[in-house]
């Protein structure tokens, strides 16, 4: 197997339509204070977050866990697109199975008559089971995106 029939196999793609204006959506993922309210699987909380929205600006938000205590995911905007586009590079600090690994995530929004069409690609994971472990969690936190957008 190719490294990069490995990559698009281990990439992870996620689509979903979220009943709020596409600005809107897209202030749930760069505005600190929005992205509090949302950020992490059911059951999680995110007490802080640093953004620096612009092209090499960096980003670092907690997420406390009831297994885990606080962990914590950063790093660089790589394209900022306002409303439509966000690309980031992500690693994470804290779980011992990740940390240090360098992913990449696209965020697309589009506008579907006052709603919004959000695709989500999370590539460059290192194992299949970290692609399985981030599609349960991007699930589950794009649920409470919208719970929060409701």
């Amino acid at each position: 197997m190719t490294a990069q029939e490995t990559n698009a196999r281990e990439a992870l793609r996620i689509e979903r339509t979220i009943q709020a204006p596409r600005e809107r959506v897209f202030r749930a993922w760069t505005e600190p204070g929005e992205i509090m309210k949302w950020w992490g699987p059911e059951g999680c909380s995110s007490p802080a977050a640093e953004v620096e929205l612009r092209v090499g600006g960096r980003y670092r938000i907690t997420m406390t866990t009831p297994e885990s205590g606080d962990i914590y995911s950063f790093g660089e905007y790589l394209e900022v697109s306002p409303p439509e586009k966000l690309v980031f590079t992500w690693t994470w600090e804290g779980p011992p199975e990740m940390a240090g690994v360098e992913t990449l995530i696209t965020i697309e929004l589009a506008e579907r008559g006052g709603a919004t069409g959000l695709t989500l690609i999370h590539e460059r994971f290192p194992t299949e089971q970290d692609r399985k472990n981030h599609e349960w969690g991007w699930n589950s936190s794009l649920d409470c995106l919208e719970g929060a957008l409701g």
